[in-house]
């Protein structure tokens, strides 16, 4: 479960604290340390919230890819 190491990246990237991105996000702060931490697989929904939040592809996220390429503009 080593490839979302992102997740902290990310967020630390955007400057959030992850008090912060608990309260945008509406979810528990141990929920998302575990994700970060690699303890528990973070859902799909969640994956898909992040790649919105930070603009960034869900294969970015996943560390499938190293270029963060922004999402298509709908």
């Amino acid at each position: 479960m080593n490839h979302y190491k992102r997740l902290k990246d990310l967020r630390e990237d955007r400057d959030l604290t992850q008090e912060e991105l608990v309260e945008i996000l509406n979810m528990h702060k141990t929920t998302y340390t575990n994700y970060e931490q690699g303890k528990r697989e973070p859902p799909f929904e969640l994956i898909i919230k992040l790649a919105k939040l930070y603009n960034v592809t869900i294969d970015y996220i996943a560390d499938l890819t190293d270029t963060p390429t922004k999402l298509p503009k709908k």
